[in-house]
């Protein structure tokens, strides 16, 4: 903590954690230490397995193979530190630290965000259109995609973050959350961040809605083709597959909506962390399960693997 100009400024953070209750803080730890080790080995196998393996180097697995990468990202920028909460009386993070903290979610969570459209629309491209696919789908222009969801990725946060040293922190060090949530530090500022909210408002309301769009459109295109297949077979298992893929968009992108977009939010709204549980760490634990383990070649490649 600083003083300057008889205002003391505040340059480090108090993260409070999920709980205060201190014989709930063993029993959490234990329990988030087996959803990240589950989550970083999931994930990691998968990006591993599309690596080697020539046979998954198609777009679908390339995207796949993406997701996984931006899903470590997103746990690993959150749950290291709810570690050192749970087994610490310090919990204290430095500004820089907290900065980067909600950068690296931000450009995870924003990647997810594009690279869930491009995996949509990719298979409504392969089952309505099978005939085009090798030619609509090309190799160049899936690096494409995949690059641009990383740069757009990298530049959302790049504003947010930019925008946030605009802003003094002298009221409060004290963060209501596990990790560095923008909008908790909105509430502790002494510099009006009228401005900061509505950028967060704009970018996350074109953001969401734009990409969920895509795959909404994509899957009715999807569900549709379905329907005139012939085989009460190979309908029960596309909806089985579209119905898992999603359940997990509309978890992920439900509790995003409600933590960004909802109209009305108020300080006490940021302060709830179950919305952020499920977008920081029950998504990234699922999807490799929902995406991977329900595929044959990935099964394959897998079996392959272990016999090696």
């Amino acid at each position: 903590i600083t003083v300057l100009a008889n205002r003391t400024l505040v340059t480090e953070f108090d993260l409070m954690g999920l709980t205060d209750i201190f014989g709930l803080q063993v029993p959490l730890f234990l329990v988030f230490l087996v959803i990240y080790l589950t989550t970083m080995v999931g994930n990691l196998v998968l990006i591993f397995l599309i690596w080697r393996n020539p046979h998954l180097h198609t777009p679908m697995y390339l995207f796949l193979g993406s997701l996984a990468f931006a899903d470590a990202c997103s746990s690993s920028s959150v749950t290291p530190k709810m570690f050192i909460i749970f087994l610490s009386v310090d919990h204290t993070i430095s500004l820089v630290e907290c900065l980067t903290q909600f950068f690296i979610f931000a450009f995870s969570a924003t990647t997810e965000c594009f690279l869930l459209s491009v995996m949509a629309y990719d298979r409504y491209v392969a089952i309505c259109n099978p005939l085009l696919y090798p030619v609509v789908m090309s190799n160049r222009l899936c690096t494409w995609l995949i690059s641009v969801s990383y740069v757009i990725g990298f530049l959302h946060p790049v504003v947010h973050v930019g925008l946030l040293f605009r802003l003094t922190f002298c009221r409060s060090n004290v963060i209501h959350h596990f990790y560095c949530e923008i909008m908790p530090l909105f509430t502790i500022s002494c510099t009006d961040p009228s401005i900061n909210a509505l950028v967060v408002f704009i970018l996350g309301t074109f953001i969401q809605t734009f990409t969920f769009m895509t795959i909404i459109v994509s899957y009715t295109g999807v569900l549709f083709a379905i329907l005139k297949k012939k085989s009460e077979k190979s309908r029960n298992k596309a909806f089985s597959t579209c119905s898992a893929h999603l359940f997990s968009v509309f978890l992920y992108y439900g509790t995003l909506f409600f933590t960004y977009v909802c109209p009305g939010s108020g300080p006490d709204q940021y302060q709830n962390k179950m919305y952020s549980l499920f977008y920081t760490i029950i998504i990234p634990l699922l999807n490799p399960f929902i995406y991977s383990l329900r595929n044959k070649e990935v099964l394959g490649a897998l079996r392959k693997m272990v016999k090696k």
